[in-house]
């Protein structure tokens, strides 16, 4: 997932899911042992990173079965350097938590701690991960930045510099999930929706039609609840397709202190009254001509919560990320019934005022891996971040994990059989990639990242009206923003 990774499952087959549920109960466990042993000694060649049990239970295999580690090696590891899992929980927040006491505190291992992108960053900022820039071979950064994707890298950047201080490891995209079978027996035409999603009246009208000729309970189920995937993603994804920006554009997405609040504006305003009217219908704080298409839970609703109602055949369409391709594209489940798109829009590029909105978007999620300063065996874990820059390697995790490789061109060359379903969908993962959107990936983004979802859940739920909600979130932005320039950060 793009945020976090909970209830990631492999369904790559029945064998597969059984050799990935034991491998990851075992991981796990042995997780804990390595977490625990840390202040005891480790073995010499060890590498520790921190992981979630979802990469945790690919890293190492029993026998013959394939792994990350066995693929590491392949790509020319040295076969003393064995990587062991410091498993940590899949949550970001807690993640990010996590990885600050042990870096502030001057810790070490874990030598390679796994960052969400959305907080790399900061860590960048504070001088707490190695200048990858200075310290991989030439061939292997050309290879990075000539094949990765750019969003991503941007992630792993200093601001100033533009040197790669972390290495992405999988990028995630946001999607939309929908049941074509279903829409089209309602009479709407799907044919183009992957590479040219429909505006979002269209898609809501469609959306309604479809579920209520085929009795289902929902129609579009989506992440709204108060946490950080609203604001990093789910919102962010509605706020730009509407034309709105947090900051006046994608330009300032990674430099804090002198951009413009722009979340009062009008286009932010209706991105939420879209919303009101598809959980409220129309009712207050509502626009007309948008259907009432989701349920009023969504703004409780994580990402697990608004897959399941899907995954079981009870609504029509569902935002998530690519793991929920892989889940609900089998054969076992809705085969190539499932449709899958990036966001529908409500503006087009030409029309939007700020730069990188407006159009179709999805959300920028993924993880990079950053080398310690404090590690005592940073050139170990340089090689294994030279080792995850290999194409066997990337298809590796793709086919084991379901998790996209940062060199998205591998996607269309991946054969189903071998990485599931995500195969099959290579052209919307290249237009995913085109419109990503990153969060405001700045020092101040966790802090500011509360403020705005906090504030747009209450205008979701009519705690507070659109209006009120965002002049409040810009006077708290402006406060924060303001705080900057004063320290001179």
């Amino acid at each position: 997932m793009g945020q976090d990774s909970t209830g990631r499952e492999d369904q790559q087959g029945l064998s597969r899911r059984r050799f990935l549920g034991a491998a990851t109960t075992s991981a796990a466990a042995a997780g804990v042992t390595v977490a625990g042993c840390l202040s005891r000694g480790r073995e010499p060649g060890s590498v520790v990173m921190t992981a979630a049990s979802d990469v945790a239970g690919i890293m190492h295999s029993e026998g013959n079965d394939p792994s990350i580690q066995q693929a590491l090696w392949d790509a020319g590891l040295d076969e003393n350097i064995r990587v062991e899992i410091q498993t940590v929980v899949s949550d970001s927040a807690s993640r990010m938590q996590t990885a600050q006491s042990a870096l502030e505190a001057g810790r070490a291992p874990p030598d390679i701690h796994m960052m969400d992108s959305g907080w790399t960053v900061p860590f960048i900022l504070r001088n707490q991960t190695v200048n990858l820039s200075e310290r991989l071979p030439g061939e292997t950064l050309q290879y990075v930045n000539d094949n990765y994707l750019e969003a991503s890298l941007e992630t792993a950047r200093h601001p100033q510099s533009g040197e790669l201080y972390a290495l992405p490891m999988f990028p995630d995209l946001g999607f939309t999930l929908y049941r074509k079978d279903l829409i089209e027996d309602a009479g709407h035409d799907t044919s183009n929706w992957g590479t040219d999603p429909p505006s979002w009246e269209e898609f809501a009208t469609a959306v309604r039609d479809a579920r209520d000729q085929a009795d289902l309970n929902y129609g579009y189920t989506t992440q709204a609840a108060a946490y950080e995937g609203l604001s990093c993603c789910t919102f962010n994804e509605v706020m730009t397709s509407w034309g709105g920006a947090y900051y006046g554009g994608a330009n300032n997405l990674f430099t804090a202190g002198e951009r413009p609040i722009t979340v009062n504006e009008q286009p932010v305003i209706d991105a939420i009254r879209m919303m009101r009217s598809f959980i409220e219908g129309q009712e207050g704080n509502t626009l007309d001509k948008y259907a009432q298409i989701c349920p009023s839970p969504i703004v409780q609703w994580t990402e697990q919560e608004s897959l399941s109602p899907f995954s079981n055949g009870e609504a029509v369409s569902n935002r998530n990320w690519s793991y929920a391709i892989a889940e609900t594209g089998t054969e076992d489940a809705f085969g190539e019934n499932l449709g899958v798109m990036t966001r529908p829009y409500a503006v087009s590029q030409e029309e939007a005022e700020y730069q990188g909105t407006g159009g179709t978007t999805a959300a920028l999620g993924g993880w990079n891996l950053a080398v310690s300063p404090y590690s005592d065996r940073q050139e170990e874990a340089l090689q294994v971040l030279e080792a995850f820059a290999n194409r066997n390697v990337m298809l590796t995790v793709f086919e084991l994990g379901g998790f996209l490789p940062p060199n998205l061109d591998l996607v269309a060359e991946a054969d189903p059989s071998d990485v599931g379903p995500v195969a099959r969908y290579g052209d919307v993962v290249q237009s995913a990639s085109e419109n990503a959107i990153a969060r405001p990936a700045t020092d101040l983004w966790p802090e500011q990242s509360a403020l705005i979802y906090q504030e747009v859940n209450a205008a979701y739920r009519g705690t507070k009206t659109p209006e009120s909600a965002m002049s409040d979130l810009a006077n708290e932005l402006e406060q924060s923003e303001s705080e900057v320039q004063t320290n001179g950060n």
